[in-house]
């Protein structure tokens, strides 16, 4: 398999018409009689915390296709950034970084002289 390119993963990336993050869990009620169908509350960190959700059953089919869009999303940028980092690389090594000769850098601080006391 061909590795994508940068346009190629920029393309994919702006084909994302949908996204959400966190993560979708049914649960019940335990004083509750047991209910046809389950409830559903969708779990995510803002600025530090958790903010759970309720999701109505009826929206579970698209959150989870948004869910699953966001984690492509996800994997989409990180093959982004290491194909810029790889060519980064390149660049820093093709311009061969010398060190020049000369004398080292001298301390600011003043020297200590011994007396002779």
């Amino acid at each position: 398999m061909k590795n994508p390119t940068q346009t190629e993963l920029l393309a994919q990336i702006a084909q994302i018409q949908l996204m959400e993050r966190g993560t979708l869990s049914p649960y019940t009620f335990k004083d509750r009689a047991p209910q046809p169908t389950p409830y559903y509350k969708l779990q995510r960190w803002e600025k530090g915390k958790n903010v759970p959700r309720h999701i109505q059953p009826e929206q579970v089919p698209l959150l989870e296709e948004a869910l699953k869009a966001y984690a492509r999303f996800q994997d989409l940028v990180e093959q982004y950034a290491q194909l810029i980092i790889a060519q980064s690389r390149e660049q820093l090594a093709s311009q061969g970084v010398k060190k020049k000769p000369g004398r080292r850098p001298h301390s600011s601080w003043p020297k200590s002289t011994k007396s002779s006391n």
